[in-house]
């Protein structure tokens, strides 16, 4: 069974209308199923603001302005092997304000890029460089039917 986390408009307008005509509290958390807190609280948001609706909105509020998360996102776009700790540290240099790492992993999520781990790639001797090249340069010319009949396995 799923649990609610909060009441929908509809209820809430329907609690606040049952109070109003009068009922107690306890009733109208018994015939709504609702515990009878989330009543009081709703009863005094409404005396308070004249509203039951649910504000917009949860969570912690976003620290970091928006010119942060271009800036990250340009980042991240011009040095694609960096990690989120590198541009966490390189925002932090630039806009004297620190970021975790996680957020730094969020925004850029956010903005679309992912995979903010560095490329991985084995450097290539001088040996091997110069195998390729040669390899390269005598299979330039072949054609499609030169490449069908290579063996590769014998």
């Amino acid at each position: 069974m799923s649990k609610r986390n909060h009441s929908h408009d509809e209820m809430r307008w329907r609690a606040v209308g049952m109070l109003q005509a009068g009922a107690r509290q306890s009733a109208v958390a018994r015939e709504l199923n609702i515990h009878r807190s989330v009543i009081n609280r709703l009863w005094n948001h409404y005396q308070r603001d004249q509203n039951a609706s649910r504000g917009c909105g949860s969570g912690c509020r976003r620290i970091n302005p928006t010119v942060d998360d271009c800036y990250l996102l340009q980042c991240a776009r011009c040095w694609r092997t960096s990690t989120a700790r590198q541009l966490a540290s390189q925002l932090s240099t630039a806009a004297g304000r620190s970021i975790s790492r996680q957020t730094v992993s969020r925004r850029v999520h956010e903005g679309g890029l992912f995979a903010r781990r560095p490329v991985v790639s084995v450097p290539l001797s001088p040996a091997h460089v110069k195998v390729r090249l040669h390899c390269v340069r005598e299979y330039r010319s072949w054609t499609p039917e030169q490449w069908g009949s290579l063996s590769l396995y014998g």
